[in-house]
């Protein structure tokens, strides 16, 4: 028989995927209770019966299992360990799912503090979360996987425990190391096929359809295309905090990433520009002449 997991579960952090993941709870009968800064991102989902909380601690109070999905280390460390945080005033008896992407070495220090944490490099959409279809990277002893596995299992098609703390942080940024620098590489390709006559609709077409992308980048063609880089999948400001954190890793490992630091620099320069808000796929208003993309 299949486990199902039947405690309620805290959401902390609605933003696309946060809200994705709650939705994706609430459709599977679990007791949800949210809490996100922007109280007004929470009440959609109050509508559809979970529990609005005030702050972290209260959201998480009762509950089995706590996921936390908020932008950066900054918002994690304030979530979980500022005034009102869920672990500002002792442990946490339930289950920590650390579904935020953030430096790895953070990681482990959150076990000091809660009897059970994993950290979840989740891959794919906000379709994708509210289907269940998610891919899910999972750092943690073996031991509390095995605890939250039922509610894995609702949130992923595919689990896969990749080691101790700290390592599914790491495989999600590699990952997201790739997204980033394949988006460049698509928008520079299309860039230079633009300067040459060819049409941009041609190009990404064939892009998108050729051996050489990946899923991303068919997903993607289309925002190209239209320079619509409104209600992001996936904010650039993130892309950015991303590509700076593999670069870290790196340096700390003793490696030298060329690629990732060119996209890493471009990726910033995008956020300094004012598109750090906007789809990821505008980092094409960087690419050599097409910085009026979007004005089109």
């Amino acid at each position: 028989m299949t486990a199902v997991w039947d405690r309620p579960v805290a959401m902390l952090g609605l933003g696309v995927m946060g809200a994705g993941l709650a939705e994706r709870l609430l459709d599977s009968g679990t007791s949800v209770r949210v809490w996100n800064r922007s109280p007004e991102r929470a009440a959609p989902l109050g509508a559809r019966g979970a529990a609005v909380a005030a702050t972290p601690v209260e959201a998480a109070a009762g509950t089995g299992a706590t996921i936390v999905a908020v932008a950066d280390g900054e918002a994690l460390d304030g979530v979980l360990l500022g005034r009102h945080g869920v672990l500002a005033d002792g442990g946490y008896p339930g289950i920590l799912l650390c579904a935020s992407t953030v430096s790895p070495d953070d990681v482990p220090e959150l076990a000091r503090r809660a009897s059970g944490v994993l950290d979840v490099g989740m891959m794919g959409n906000r379709e994708h979360a509210r289907a269940g279809q998610l891919r899910l990277y999972v750092g943690g002893d073996a031991s509390v996987l095995a605890a939250a596995r039922p509610l894995l299992d609702l949130l992923g098609k595919q689990v896969v425990h990749v080691g101790p703390l700290g390592t599914g942080m790491r495989l999600k940024l590699l990952l997201n190391l790739l997204m980033g620098v394949e988006l460049q590489a698509m928008a520079e390709a299309t860039e230079l096929g633009v300067a040459g006559g060819l049409d941009r609709q041609v190009v990404l077409d064939a892009i998108a359809h050729s051996g050489f992308a990946a899923p991303v980048m068919a997903f993607k063609a289309s925002r190209l295309a239209s320079a619509r880089f409104g209600d992001p999948d996936f904010r650039l400001r993130l892309m950015a905090k991303d590509l700076a954190l593999a670069v870290a890793q790196a340096a700390g490992a003793g490696l030298r990433l060329p690629v990732t630091e060119a996209a890493s620099r471009t990726h910033q320069a995008a956020v300094d520009r004012g598109y750090g808000d906007d789809d990821c796929a505008a980092v094409i208003r960087m690419v050599g002449a097409a910085e009026a993309v979007g004005e089109r």
